[in-house]
């Protein structure tokens, strides 16, 4: 009653979208337009990173319903908002037409949808061969990377380390940084503003060694990363499957000294297959290169930021967490606290307090602590004071 009564005044209601059905005049069930509709019938679609971009469109529709089932179960909203959701993959292939799929590592899906229609890109006009892969055990792994971290270090290259677990990424990362190696780790928990930083201060040479999971992966162009090492290569499974493997490696495809290296006790079939193709591609581009005189060049791209590299932020939230902020002063140590009244004292107390929990509620747990200790040293001071 709330909402139709704001549409008649006002002409929409927060949340509008959820009755789109009855203002597009669609029936139950009936898809929602989209903007593929607005095309012409001849339009051309290219899906770039298809072995990620399809699956991510193929869940949409699963995860919408998820969310809002419980939604109007509950009566937190109309049957009508079931239908303000995308499209399902069955209709995104309807209103589909003339499709190119791109990938390093085309899945099942886009391999059968090509029907033999396949062109490989594996000339680079720059000459860049596919990385060297060697593959070394297991053991004392940690001790033989440090090693070729400081021979990357020395030759001013950066080095990309992937691991199996997020806390894995994190403990390395903080042995390395022990060691006084500029390093640090990105994964899932990141903030992507975060992640965007961190490659930034890579590429500009203030972190040496970036530890991940699975971010490491499609869509990153790293010229100045040299190495790329993988941990554990030899746990098959999702992060170690083939495709996995392949993209990884092309990290270090941009560099004219990429190398990877695969620390494993055994090869299993991915990392063969990985392998062999990467072999395939360097054998291709040598012959071009040889063909047409032409020499491997590390590509070049400008290293400016989308950020002000004065401020380092999320550099050091990430890097040393328990470093205080720059331009950080705790009220506490304010000299003008020494001539505070009692009423003073209390009234910090409390804008404090206020603070700390709005640090809190927004998830800045490092914020809320620091405001924490303050209040607790505002407190100590009241107590002094009567």
């Amino acid at each position: 009653e709330f909402d139709l009564e704001m549409m008649r005044e006002l002409g929409y209601c927060s949340g509008i979208e959820n009755y789109s059905r009855y203002m597009d005049g669609r029936e139950q069930g009936q898809r929602p337009f989209c903007l593929i509709d607005y095309f012409p019938d001849d339009f051309l679609m290219i899906v770039d990173e298809s072995h990620v971009t399809l699956p991510q469109v193929r869940a949409m529709y699963g995860g919408d319903r998820s969310r809002k089932v419980n939604l109007v179960d509950y009566g937190f909203r109309l049957p009508a908002a079931m239908d303000n959701r995308p499209l399902k993959f069955d209709e995104f292939e309807s209103v589909t037409n003339q499709v190119v799929y791109v990938s390093a590592t085309p899945a099942d899906y886009e391999i059968d949808k090509s029907e033999g229609v396949i062109v490989e890109q594996v000339i680079r006009p720059t000459g860049l061969l596919d990385p060297v892969i060697e593959v070394r055990p297991c053991v004392n792994q940690v001790d033989d990377l440090l090693e070729q971290i400081d021979e990357r270090i020395q030759m001013g290259d950066r080095v990309l380390v992937t691991t199996l677990t997020k806390r894995m990424a994190e403990e390395l990362d903080k042995y390395i940084r022990n060691l006084g190696i500029s390093a640090t780790y990105i994964h899932s928990e990141v903030k992507t503003l975060d992640r965007v930083e961190i490659l930034d201060r890579l590429r500009a040479g203030d972190i040496d060694v970036l530890i991940g999971v699975n971010l490491l992966r499609e869509g990153l162009d790293l010229p100045e990363v040299s190495l790329v090492a993988i941990l554990d290569a030899d746990k098959e499974g999702f992060l170690r499957s083939e495709r996995s493997l392949v993209q990884t490696v092309g990290r270090a495809a941009r560099n004219v000294n990429g190398k990877v290296i695969m620390y494993a006790d055994k090869i299993t079939e991915s990392m063969r297959r990985t392998i062999e193709e990467t072999e395939r591609r360097r054998l291709v581009q040598m012959k071009y290169n040889e063909e047409h005189g032409i020499t491997p060049q590390t590509s070049i791209r400008s290293t400016e930021s989308v950020f002000d590299h004065k401020d380092k932020s999320a550099l050091e939230r990430v890097t040393n967490p328990y470093q205080r902020r720059e331009n950080e002063m705790s009220i506490a140590a304010d000299p003008v606290m020494q001539y505070m009244s009692a009423d003073g004292v209390k009234k910090a107390i409390e804008n404090t307090k206020t603070q700390m929990l709005k640090a809190a509620k927004e998830m800045d747990f490092m914020e809320a602590a620091r405001l924490r200790d303050e209040m607790n040293q505002l407190e100590d001071k009241l107590k002094g004071m009567k």
